[in-house]
């Protein structure tokens, strides 16, 4: 089951995220999100945080029975509390959208959310969008050649990664401890990276069709 979690920042544009929200399950709004979701014309499951940034005309016109409130003073941020929710209903593949722009230490939550045990899979910001690549699986995505393309383990480092269509392959690399890929280069429309032994994190140029397995 899949579910998309649609928050406030720098958000992908509205025909993405209703895109987004056709391949999900279940569509939840965290706090500012709910916002979002009425731009995109998004009816969501349900609506969860303290909403201290939503137009309280917005928020009346959300049922009742699909409001989960919180106070402003709790120790998980909202975008946390929705994906708590999304895993109650039984959803095991996370989608963000949003948060991609706004305070450093949220974006370093986010980063944060795919090291977890059970972690969010995909994260589209206005921009670019973040896929993880679980241990010993393989990304293939089309894009325009030259596209930039970016890759950092998620803890402790990478080794046996393969990759076809990046002007600098990532075959036979071994990266320690705080080691990365930036800015590699796309010289095919057709590119594939193996994560190797380590999970990896590869960022793509919103709008990339992507498949992971």
């Amino acid at each position: 089951m899949k579910a998309l979690i649609v928050t406030g920042g720098d958000n992908p544009p509205s025909s993405i995220i209703w895109c987004l929200s056709k391949k999900a399950d279940i569509v939840i709004a965290a706090d500012a999100g709910l916002e979002v979701c009425k731009i995109a014309n998004i009816e969501p499951h349900l609506a969860v945080g303290d909403f201290d940034s939503v137009d309280p005309a917005i928020l009346s016109q959300v049922s009742p029975e699909k409001i989960l409130r919180f106070p402003e003073e709790k120790d998980r941020s909202d975008t946390e509390l929705a994906i708590e929710a999304a895993h109650r209903y039984g959803a095991k593949y996370i989608i963000l959208a949003g948060a991609g722009a706004g305070r450093l230490d949220h974006l370093l939550a986010v980063r944060a959310l795919f090291e977890r045990n059970d972690p969010i899979k995909e994260w589209h910001t206005a921009h670019e969008s973040v896929f993880l690549v679980a241990r010993g699986l393989r990304l293939q995505a089309s894009m325009s050649i030259n596209s930039i393309v970016s890759v950092f383990p998620v803890s402790g480092g990478a080794s046996g990664m393969l990759s076809k269509g990046l002007k600098w392959p990532l075959d036979g690399l071994k990266w320690k401890r705080g080691e990365f890929g930036l800015s590699n280069k796309t010289i095919s429309e057709e590119i594939e990276i193996y994560s190797g032994e380590n999970s990896i994190l590869v960022i793509l140029p919103l709008g990339s069709k992507v498949s992971v397995s």
